[in-house]
């Protein structure tokens, strides 16, 4: 395995540093720390190359086990569900591969979904395995990715959202709110909340800030632009929550307090529309828009 290839694998797999224990083989260990994952398996995941040491190369499957050991895996889930949205690449270069992401679909590995997931997915079509997201959004968000295709340019795409120099544009649609003014901006303090996958609004000095337009008017319902000036998880469902105006669709905000089963038909109505930055390499403008769209 290459360097570029072993980093890019390091994306996608799961990172372990051996807990002590009284085991001779790295695979007695993994046994042990994963019991739900039967022996056998492991014995097929060493043999197919899916558990690699610290330095990118397959384990043996007698390697002998040391406290510390660095330990790369791959996850699998068998059976896993099909997940029936289909994503769409907007443009592919040296450096970046910009796509659209449907309702649904995860952007990386976690839990329950491995290969159903936008980044295996370009990992297969596009044949790289380079491919690193360089953001994310919700799984139940829709919109543009932008994923770094070079790790020798990586690096410099990275600083652009640590930096806050790429300008992101979100559409939504949530219920009118008539009586206030726009444009307006929302600050507030997102902290933790319950059950562990929501966020909420709390005490202190604001950690986020959102820039709110109204787009079109339709009765009850509105078409918003959201300028996130800051990224925080689940920022603009909580904004627009907390403005009186919860996101069309939203399994999370207000009232539903665990991952509803998905509802096609009906998908959260908030789309990363737009992405508008200075090409750190070639010092041009860049700017890139779904092709998506959200139906009232």
């Amino acid at each position: 395995m290459t360097e570029s290839s072993f980093s890019a694998a390091q994306h996608q797999a799961s990172t372990l540093y051996l807990p002590p224990g009284p085991w001779s083989t790295v695979l007695d260990c993994l046994c042990a720390r994963f019991p739900a994952i039967d022996r056998q398996l492991w014995l097929e995941r060493i043999a197919r190359g899916r558990v690699l040491d610290g330095e990118g190369r397959p384990i043996a499957v007698d390697l002998a086990y040391r406290e510390g050991l660095r330990i790369h895996y791959f996850r699998e889930v068998p059976n896993e569900t099909p997940i029936p949205v289909l994503e769409s690449v907007l443009h592919v270069d040296e450096h970046l591969v910009v796509a659209d992401k449907p309702h649904f679909l995860p952007v990386t590995p976690s839990g329950e979904y491995v290969e159903q997931t936008l980044l295996r997915r370009l990992i297969q079509r596009l044949g790289n395995p380079d491919l690193v997201p360089l953001h994310r959004i919700d799984r139940h968000t829709a919109g543009l990715l932008l994923f770094s295709a070079n790790p020798a340019s990586r690096s410099v795409y990275q600083s652009l959202f640590r930096t806050r120099l790429i300008d992101k544009y979100y559409e939504a649609i949530a219920p009118a709110l008539p009586h206030l003014e726009f444009p307006r901006e929302h600050a507030s303090r997102l902290v933790d909340g319950e059950p562990f996958f929501r966020m909420q609004e709390g005490e202190g000095a604001a950690n986020t800030l959102t820039r709110i337009e109204v787009l079109e008017r339709q009765a009850s319902l509105w078409r918003y632009a959201l300028y996130p000036v800051t990224g925080k998880k689940h920022q603009l469902r909580v904004h627009m929550m907390a403005l009186g105006a919860p996101i069309c669709n939203d399994p999370f905000y207000p009232e539903v307090l665990k991952d509803a089963q998905d509802d096609y038909p009906r998908p959260l109505k908030l789309l990363a529309r737009g992405l508008r930055f200075i090409d750190p390499v070639s010092g041009r403008l860049r700017e890139f828009e779904s092709r998506l769209r959200l139906a009232f």
